[in-house]
């Protein structure tokens, strides 16, 4: 099988069959990089974690949360406490993406003004073109 991966699979080629593509897909979305850097804090709930993710639906979070559990990197516990509640922690594996998200983060702001200047003159120059 790992003949059949390395064939498909590469860090420059996204095949669609290779199985880090959908990984990859479910990982860095819009949501699930955050609910794991929020999370990296400590054990949270529901409520707690959308607080934390200004503009999140509940419906899209309890998605986000299913595919990081399913993907082992997250666990939800249920707590027996009345009314019950669920609680939600970062898993080893999930905790080990803190640290190149940690470096994704600062090299976002440390390169924003030059992206900004950047999106100005694509906008400028596409009003020019219409």
């Amino acid at each position: 099988m790992e003949t059949t991966l390395s064939a498909t699979c590469s860090p420059e080629r996204f095949s669609a069959g290779c199985p880090s593509r959908l990984l990859f897909e479910q990982v860095t979305d819009k949501w699930s990089m955050m609910v794991l850097t929020v999370l990296h804090s400590g054990p949270m709930r529901f409520n707690a974690i959308k607080r934390q993710l200004e503009g999140v639906t509940q419906k899209a979070l309890t998605q986000c949360l299913r595919r990081l559990e399913r993907n082992g990197l997250l666990t939800r516990t249920i707590l027996p406490a009345a009314p019950i509640g669920v609680e939600y922690a970062l898993t080893d594996l999930g905790r080990s993406l803190h640290r190149p998200f940690k470096e994704l983060y600062v090299w976002m702001h440390r390169n924003l003004d030059e992206v900004d200047a950047a999106r100005q003159r694509y906008d400028a120059e596409a009003t020019t073109r219409a």
